[in-house]
């Protein structure tokens, strides 16, 4: 069985949004159902799920267990979404991090790496970002579609994640 939630919690107040999230979690548990929660709340995703899967321009950019996804990202979104999240720490860790640019349109895409004119790690004009899909590979604890060798993303992510 398999519950789909999607966007459960969008506009509610965060009593209500509690109560949808202990009913999804009370369904699980009495049913043995598995939830897919569609949502663009972190919070939320922090909060109720497992594993983790982010997406960009209809693609899956990431996946990994959500611990994963927050302390090590490896996609260049991934890490583009949670510097732009506001968080208690937020003084220590400065300003919000907006990415630069717009999503692409979806009838309109680039060829290559459909986040590539947002990505600061863009590997050059004639590189495979340009010319080819990235498909998903290990990359540390997670699976990201990136060009950029594993090791050097995984180095980068936590550098700038610190």
């Amino acid at each position: 069985s398999l519950l789909i939630a999607d966007e459960p919690t969008t506009a509610l107040d965060v009593t209500v949004q509690a109560q949808i999230l202990d009913l999804i979690r009370t369904i699980q548990a009495e049913s043995g159902t598995a939830v897919m929660l569609i949502t663009h709340d972190l919070g939320v995703v922090a909060e109720v799920t497992e594993r983790v899967m982010v997406m960009y321009a209809g693609r899956v950019v990431e996946e990994a267990s959500v611990m994963s996804v927050f302390e090590q990202p490896t996609h260049p979104y991934t890490l583009g979404l949670l510097g732009s999240v506001h968080s208690l720490d937020a003084a220590q860790r400065g300003s919000l991090q907006a990415i630069p640019g717009s999503p692409p349109s979806l009838v309109n895409l680039p060829t290559g790496c459909a986040f590539r004119p947002r990505c600061r790690f863009e590997l050059g004009p004639d590189s495979a970002c340009v010319t080819s899909i990235p498909e998903l590979s290990p990359a540390g604890e997670s699976r990201s579609a990136c060009h950029l060798p594993a090791t050097t993303r995984v180095e980068l992510m936590t550098r700038l994640s610190a």
